[in-house]
């Protein structure tokens, strides 16, 4: 079993909290890592069992009587009603880790969270295996922009290799399975089980060309109209499938930075897809070298970078302050990371030959009140190097994803 970061994190979270939750997408190991860590004297059901799941919204109480503390629900979501009632026995009983709850609708599991549990619940979100993850280096410490360190070279090649793999753990503890067969089934489950649960999308292979066309725009800010033309539907329409993908951990918006002190900004978001091998398996890529030499290479390592250091923080329980800058002219930052007050800007490229003009996007900050720490280009030159005399560096990726 490969060993996860976010372990550490949930021992906290059950040494100090009533309640823990564990969110996160679909078949990314937050059953087994829960299973393998469950105290003595816990029981285990999941919801995924309709009569469980039958008695739990039909007789909540008589459900907890059966079940009583201490107790893992997994895909806690489908039972709404049980909410109240563990809210009126955690409130009785000041006992830390009573309850642990996990499920993959994100957004329906934090609403019923919210308005039961809060002060209660310690709330962590899983992802798919991060790099350290997969090299078996989980117990990594948090991206830093102040205090890069060197390490192990990964060239061009094997990052598009780790692109096109994804970080999905069945596919690694399985030797042999089919790749395109695992995704295949991975998204015909996750719509109907997730996605309908969640809304009447109507038409499904309207819904799976939409995922498609968010694939396809990876890294991109997103245009909603456009959307809505290419796959023949509303823009509400594509704005409620997004929230759909962004609740249940698909995807993340990488929002735009708002100032009224920087003129004719964008408002739009960057979609970043959290699992990447998922994306390139629905934008329709045959293997990682046509996805290297494709147009689209650029913003498929973006969105993996961003995903990384978002899965890297998540799993340390790091509130992220990510953001992207774009104004009317077409000038950008790929990635501003906001820490202690202090804008660090960083561009990601394809390139093993950064220039120092590839930082004159940075200017567009100066007209902020904000601290300016240290920025650079993060991109596959293999040795971390100062670029100027403003702090910036050349960033190797193997230093902002090997941690």
């Amino acid at each position: 079993m490969y060993e996860r970061t976010i372990t550490k994190r949930i021992k906290q979270i059950n040494d100090t909290f009533r309640v823990l939750v564990l969110t996160g997408p679909r078949q990314v190991g937050k059953s087994t890592l829960l299973g393998s860590l469950i105290p003595d004297g816990m029981t285990k059901v999941s919801l995924d069992d309709l009569s469980l799941r039958e008695l739990a919204k039909n007789d909540p109480r008589m459900f907890l009587e059966t079940y009583p503390a201490p107790l893992y629900i997994d895909e806690a979501q489908y039972a709404p009603e049980l909410f109240p009632y563990i809210k009126m026995r955690v409130d009785a009983n000041p006992a830390r880790g009573q309850y642990w709850l996990s499920g993959s609708q994100r957004f329906e599991l934090m609403k019923n969270v919210t308005e039961s549990l809060a002060g209660r619940a310690g709330i962590l979100n899983m992802n798919s295996f991060s790099y350290s993850e997969i090299r078996r280096h989980a117990d990594c410490e948090a991206f830093d922009p102040e205090h890069l360190r060197q390490r192990d070279t990964i060239d061009v090649n094997q990052v598009f290799e780790l692109i096109y793999a994804g970080g999905m753990p069945e596919l690694y503890a399985i030797r042999g399975l089919d790749r395109d067969i695992f995704y295949d089934s991975y998204v015909k489950t996750y719509i109907e089980r997730d996605v309908m649960h969640i809304k009447d999308i109507g038409n499904t292979r309207d819904f799976k060309r939409f995922m498609r066309e968010m694939a396809i725009r990876v890294g991109t800010t997103l245009n909603y109209a456009d959307v809505a033309k290419e796959i023949g539907v509303s823009g509400h329409t594509v704005q409620s499938w997004l929230s759909i993908l962004e609740s249940t951990g698909l995807v993340y918006l990488l929002e735009a930075y708002s100032s009224n002190l920087l003129k004719r900004l964008t408002q739009s978001p960057k979609i970043i897809f959290m699992d990447m091998g998922l994306c390139a398996y629905l934008a329709g890529w045959q293997s990682a070298r046509d996805l290297q030499l494709s147009d689209a290479s650029g913003h498929y390592l973006e969105s993996y970078i961003v995903s990384e250091i978002i899965k890297n923080y998540q799993n340390l329980g790091v509130n992220a302050h990510l953001y992207h800058l774009r104004n009317k002219e077409t000038n950008e930052i790929d990635l501003i990371i906001e820490k202690n007050n202090t804008f660090y800007p960083i561009e990601i490229k394809k390139t093993s030959t950064p220039r120092r003009e590839m930082l004159k996007d940075f200017r567009m900050l100066e007209g902020i009140k904000t601290k300016l720490g240290k920025g650079g280009i993060v991109c596959t030159y293999d040795k971390l190097m100062p670029l100027d005399g403003n702090g910036n560096s050349i960033i190797p990726v193997s230093s902002v994803i090997d941690l």
